[in-house]
């Protein structure tokens, strides 16, 4: 799993022959199928998550997994495989010629999942209360900052349906950005005005996974129906949905989706060679076993194309303190912020190795931090600086940097502290947990000594986030074309900007906090390339954003695998995307037997 890059356009990882037979009976006893009765027969999809969602409350969560690519919707919406900008919520909009207004017409009827109607008051709501309210952490904030001021859009009702943004100043991503999902008003707003005994909003409380299902008012063509903490999670389809097809018929077609929370990627392989799910994702360890079995087991394999997505590992940055203790120990803290040292654990990692045995060949060296499908991709040939695998050059690196090797090899910093940190990864996705494993033997032919450590999710999005108690941490982050969607990244101050993390709204301070001038130059050109209207220009920013992210290295990027995933032959009308996957298109999606 990875943190989701943005909230914007809201998108939808072995077991030993001596636990196969327990599995079997725990996937046995866990099927889904079992928990069918004859009249409750209808068009379903059923497939797994690594782990509990963390939040119901969308404007609040950071992570994947979560429920709200089913649940909520936009203004607008980008087609993954055209890239064309469509129509959601708003059927209609229009454009100032200065392109400083924007004026949204929502569609005729729109109601919420509870049949109240929605209106431009909830549009306002949205934007004003919540996404752009200074109280409320969320990262969409970062997405809408426009300029050197970091000003905010006005959003002003003008009707019932018509809604009006207004920029400080031309904002090449605006239109895009408005495929934000619109809250309810109704529901939410009294939760915003109320404060806790802090001054906080209690709308910070709200909606977390304890709230009971029915309270959880959407707009998407999903609702959720029912959440089991560590078993499942239950949408039923949004009767009051506003999409229907070419016929008039209510979409989407398919009545319930059932994700089963299976910590294991083998386990989920298990569950769908069983038949108990419909849908899997395709690892590389599984690819050559599925495609073997497709006509055997019903079922497609889709995709094998490159990932949207970025893996890599990072070190924590940051030098600051909570209440006068370093958020990283000194020694080590020295260690992370020396350049030749991330260089020289770029040059030590093998990547071809890790492509071709834990990715099975299926996969390619990853060396930039924006989506292999954007038109601002800049590539190796074009130019990127990319390390490829050479030790003897790490070494050199690290000599020149003060650092020595002791008489068996270890290596240790100018004060004879030896060299030895902790990596986590999340527990249960089995490629993270193969790289990490790789990762620790290929850095101690270098003299580091690596503690890999999974951990749970949850746990462990806490510390990159919240805490901020860790060291260096191998995951990933969800891409798109837009590299903007990225801000709440590369802009300092922003909600994942996880490698020298600011605090957030509600969370400690931190003292000593420093940004470096790289850090701070790559900020500047995404404010620069977002403002900026000329094609030829936005690229040639975007081009010089992933230059400095290469040389300086606060993401050691490692590998894109080929994105894939396994359907059952009774769903009509896939089409798979890397950049949303196989059901992006889920209204359309239909079951050809129940």
């Amino acid at each position: 799993m990875a943190f989701a890059r943005t909230l914007t356009r809201i998108k939808p990882f072995r077991l030993s022959i001596i636990l196969a037979f327990i599995t079997a009976l725990t996937v046995a006893a866990c099927n889904p199928a079992n928990f069918h009765t004859q009249a409750a027969r209808v068009p379903q999809l059923i497939t797994s998550i690594l782990s509990d969602p963390k939040t119901f409350n969308l404007a609040l969560s950071q992570e994947s997994p979560n429920i709200f690519g089913l649940t909520y919707e936009g203004l607008i919406n980008q087609n993954p495989i055209t890239a064309k900008i469509e129509p959601a919520l708003a059927q209609s909009w229009q454009i100032s010629a200065d392109k400083l207004k924007f004026v949204f017409t929502l569609r005729k009827g729109l109601k919420w999942s509870d049949g109240q109607p929605l209106t431009a008051d909830d549009v306002v709501f949205t934007y004003n209360d919540i996404y752009f309210n200074p109280a409320i952490p969320t990262d969409v904030k970062d997405t809408f900052r426009i300029g050197t001021s970091r000003k905010l859009p006005t959003v002003k009702k003008l009707d019932e349906r018509r809604v009006e943004f207004t920029l400080p100043e031309p904002f090449r991503p605006f239109l895009l950005n408005t495929g934000t999902a619109i809250l309810p008003a109704h529901a939410l707003r009294q939760y915003v005005e109320q404060k806790d005994t802090e001054g906080k909003p209690i709308f910070l409380q709200k909606w977390g996974v304890d709230t009971p299902p029915d309270q959880i008012i959407v707009n998407g063509p999903y609702k959720l129906e029912r959440y089991d903490t560590g078993q499942r999670v239950i949408f039923r389809r949004n009767p009051y949905y506003w999409r229907k097809d070419t016929s008039g018929h209510p979409q989407p077609y398919i009545e319930r989706i059932i994700w089963e929370i299976v910590e294991s990627t083998d386990t989920s392989l298990l569950q769908f060679r069983s038949g108990s799910l419909d849908s899997v994702g395709v690892s590389p360890d599984y690819f050559s076993l599925l495609k073997k079995q497709e006509k055997q087991g019903n079922f497609k394999i889709y995709g094998k194309e490159p990932a949207s997505g970025t893996t890599f590992i990072v070190f924590n940055l940051n030098k600051g303190k909570r209440d006068g203790k370093p958020l990283v120990d000194p020694v080590k803290s020295r260690w992370f912020n020396t350049l030749e040292f991330r260089q020289a654990v770029a040059y030590a990692i093998d990547r071809q190795t890790m492509i071709n045995n834990t990715f099975r060949g299926l996969g390619e060296p990853q060396n930039s931090p924006i989506s292999v499908q954007s038109p601002y991709y800049l590539s190796p040939k074009q130019g990127l600086k990319s390390y490829d695998y050479n030790p003897n050059k790490a070494k050199e690196l690290l000599l020149k940097a003060g650092f020595s090797y002791n008489s068996q090899g270890q290596l240790q910093d100018a004060q004879g502290n030896r060299v030895r940190f902790t990596l986590l990864t999340n527990a249960g996705n089995k490629i993270r947990e193969a790289m990490g494993s790789q990762i620790k033997r290929d850095l101690a032919k270098i003299g580091i000594t690596v503690d890999f450590t999974p951990i749970a999710w949850n746990t462990y999005t806490d510390k990159l986030s919240n805490s901020l108690d860790w060291e260096a941490a191998l995951l990933g982050l969800t891409g798109g074309l837009e590299p903007n969607d990225g801000a709440n990244v590369w802009a300092p101050e922003g909600g994942l900007h996880m490698f020298n993390q600011k605090p957030q709204p509600g969370q400690k301070p931190i003292q000593g906090w420093e940004v470096s001038s790289w850090e701070k130059k790559i900020g500047e050109l995404y404010v620069q390339a977002a403002r900026e209207l000329d094609e030829t220009k936005v690229k040639a920013l975007y081009a010089e954003t992933q230059r400095l992210a290469q040389e300086y290295l606060p993401f050691i990027y490692l590998v894109n695998q080929l994105s894939m995933t396994a359907v059952r032959n009774r769903f009509a009308n896939i089409q798979y995307s890397a950049l949303g996957g196989a059901f992006w298109n889920i209204h359309e999606i239909k079951v050809t037997d129940i």
